[in-house]
């Protein structure tokens, strides 16, 4: 007996594939240096403009102009809308099928997204068609945690604590899969068992390991 009785996910990145990857395209299309656009998310990432963007503090089209400053400041001109623009990202089936095969053994589910109000619905879908199917897919779900609505967001340690009260289980009997090692730091020190994602195949072979699933 493994002693866990939920399983915990990030959306983007784990669910759907990485908007990094999108940032790195985009990068190398516009002559940008590799992980720019990390770098200036990477930066008082407690206040800077995706931060605040995060929180619902702002809206879009402030964190297109500040996005922007912050890109200066570092000596390159990349607005906001940019950014937003590659956040959506393409949904993994396989990755839905865990879902299944999880809920099917008797684990509860939970999603914590970090998000913004862009796009259509919670994972900022690019067009309706995606938006459904990601709406389908986060049914599945018993509780989604959104950033945005929340008000507050991973890293906080209280986003993670938010979750195993509304699904009423403990941090130790609780898996989280996130493909932020910073992000599954905070979940690691309340004790749960946390997989840094970094690639599909990967994370579902650790979690099978550690479910005793086939996935």
């Amino acid at each position: 007996m493994t002693g866990i009785k939920a399983v915990l996910w990030d959306f983007g990145g784990v669910i759907t594939t990485s908007p990094f990857d999108a940032f790195n395209r985009h990068e190398a299309e516009r002559g940008l240096p590799h992980g720019f656009i990390r770098s200036v998310n990477a930066l008082n990432p407690d206040s800077n403009a995706w931060a605040r963007l995060e929180r619902d503090e702002i809206g879009a089209e402030d964190f297109d102009a500040l996005f922007a400053a912050e890109a200066a400041a570092l000596g390159q001109a990349v607005r906001g809308a940019e950014v937003l623009a590659l956040l959506s990202g393409d949904i993994r089936p396989r990755m839905v099928a865990a879902l299944d095969a999880c809920r099917a053994a008797g684990y509860a589910l939970g999603c914590i997204t970090n998000n913004a109000r862009i796009g259509h619905g919670a994972g900022m879908a690019g067009n309706e068609a995606q938006s459904t199917a990601i709406t389908e897919i986060l049914a599945r779900f018993d509780a989604v945690i959104e950033s945005s609505k929340a008000g507050v967001r991973k890293p906080d340690p209280r986003i993670y604590a938010m979750m195993c009260e509304q699904i009423g289980v403990a941090p130790a009997a609780c898996v989280y899969l996130d493909d932020l090692g910073i992000n599954c730091k905070p979940a690691a020190a309340m004790g749960m068992r946390a997989i840094k994602v970094s690639g599909e195949a990967q994370a579902l072979a650790d979690l099978g390991a550690i479910l005793g699933l086939a996935l």
